[in-house]
């Protein structure tokens, strides 16, 4: 993946929160730093230090959440004014348990570890943003204050954020935004939608018991095989009848597992799987509707059934006046034509949580190179960006700290 070119992209305006040169050369080093460090959901100590160093050296004052890592920072608080709503911006710190299978000088150093989501941009840019933005308030010029908040545990379900609320990161703030790494978008650029920009997604797990017996004689028994293979067949298709369909509520199993020889009725069967929304009141329906379709279908087979229905996140959907702040935050910084409309996605995204309590907007941060038709993917071993991303990053949310304060 080739580096930063920024002869690829367009030349923004000059105007307040534009990335100096040295700053965005200091950024994407903390990037690779980052990638060659990646740590896991809640381990993610040496990056939370890496951070709060950095901040502290601007002659900010970061806090660490009461977690142990991942941390918040406010700016221009301290002006003495009245207190206004703060506006956030959220990363999410986190690595994944996977391999980083690139040749690159920075990749990760960790075995079985890596930043294959692009956290570690998300980061770098929300710390950009900050650094700009500290400036800014020095010089009087930054009319409202912002919070970052750079969040842990993205990738454990159901995620850092519930924890991250838990220790007060939305205290004072009126709106949260956020980007995330989008391989499908090229760098320069940003994808939006207003409405559900991710799926919900649960975990679920069912146990199905029964006395067991003879392949012989199995009606003398709970034939178990065929109650759990009716269970993964006829759940879904229950549930695609109990539901509208416009919902996008979907159970999809990943996992079955029963017995051990051809010619014994197990006692016991596992199905494993998800359960994906694209609606949010219908996620929130979803466990009770789950459960009723599973019971029936297990006892219509006279089989014993556990369900442990595992809440992950709900779908982030994103408000339209936030929505409408990145866009022209945008707009602002590279012109209308770096906006294109995004499709909603089926993966989970615990930003949705913020979204329970303040309004707020996620942005597909476009990381693929100019002119680059390679397929790539997020949670690949292989996957790594054009780190123009972090210049484009850091002045979007800029752009949206100074557009906002005419929107409050």
């Amino acid at each position: 993946m080739s580096p930063e070119t920024d002869a690829d992209l367009p030349a923004e305006p000059a105007l307040p929160g534009t990335l100096p040169d040295t700053l965005r050369t200091e950024l994407i080093a903390f990037r690779r730093d980052l990638h060659m460090h990646p740590e896991l959901g809640n381990q993610e100590f040496r990056t939370t230090a890496a951070i709060k160093e950095r901040l502290e050296r601007a002659g900010l004052e970061p806090r660490v959440l009461a977690v142990g890592t991942g941390l918040l920072c406010d700016i221009g608080t301290d002006t003495g004014a009245p207190r206004q709503p703060l506006l956030a911006l959220r990363a999410d710190i986190d690595g994944l348990p996977i391999p980083d299978t690139k040749t690159v000088p920075y990749r990760s150093t960790v075995p079985d570890r890596a930043h294959a989501c692009g956290h570690d941009v998300h980061t770098s840019v929300v710390l950009g943003a900050g650094l700009v933005l500290a400036e800014l308030a020095r010089a009087g010029r930054l009319p409202q204050p912002v919070r970052l908040i750079f969040q842990p545990a993205e990738e454990v379900l159901p995620g850092g954020a519930p924890d991250a609320i838990e220790s007060g990161v939305l205290e004072g703030v009126g709106r949260i935004v956020a980007v995330h790494c989008d391989p499908k978008v090229e760098v320069g650029r940003i994808g939006l939608r207003t409405g559900p920009i991710t799926s919900a997604c649960d975990r679920l797990e069912v146990s199905l018991d029964g006395p067991g017996g003879h392949t012989a004689r199995p009606h003398l028994t709970t034939d178990l095989v065929t109650a759990a293979a009716k269970v993964a067949t006829e759940v879904p298709a229950l549930i695609s009848r109990r539901i509208d369909a416009r919902s996008g509520l979907a159970v999809t199993w990943g996992r079955i597992e029963s017995g051990h020889a051809c010619n014994v009725i197990p006692q016991h069967a596992e199905l494993s799987g998800t359960v994906r929304c694209l609606d949010l009141p219908a996620w929130r329906a979803a466990p009770d509707l789950v459960h009723a379709a599973i019971d029936e279908v297990a006892t219509l087979h006279h089989a014993k059934s556990q369900i442990n229905y595992i809440r992950g996140v709900p779908p982030v959907v994103n408000e339209p006046s936030s929505t409408e702040l990145l866009r022209d935050a945008m707009a602002v910084r590279r012109g209308s034509y770096a906006v294109e409309d995004t499709e909603q996605s089926l993966g989970g995204e615990d930003f949705s949580w913020y979204l329970e309590h303040v309004p707020g907007a996620m942005a597909r941060l476009g990381v693929r190179p100019v002119g680059d038709t390679t397929r790539r993917d997020l949670h690949c071993g292989d996957f790594d960006v054009d780190e123009g991303a972090i210049r484009v990053g850091v002045e979007l949310f800029t752009a949206a700290a100074l557009l906002e304060a005419h929107r409050s």
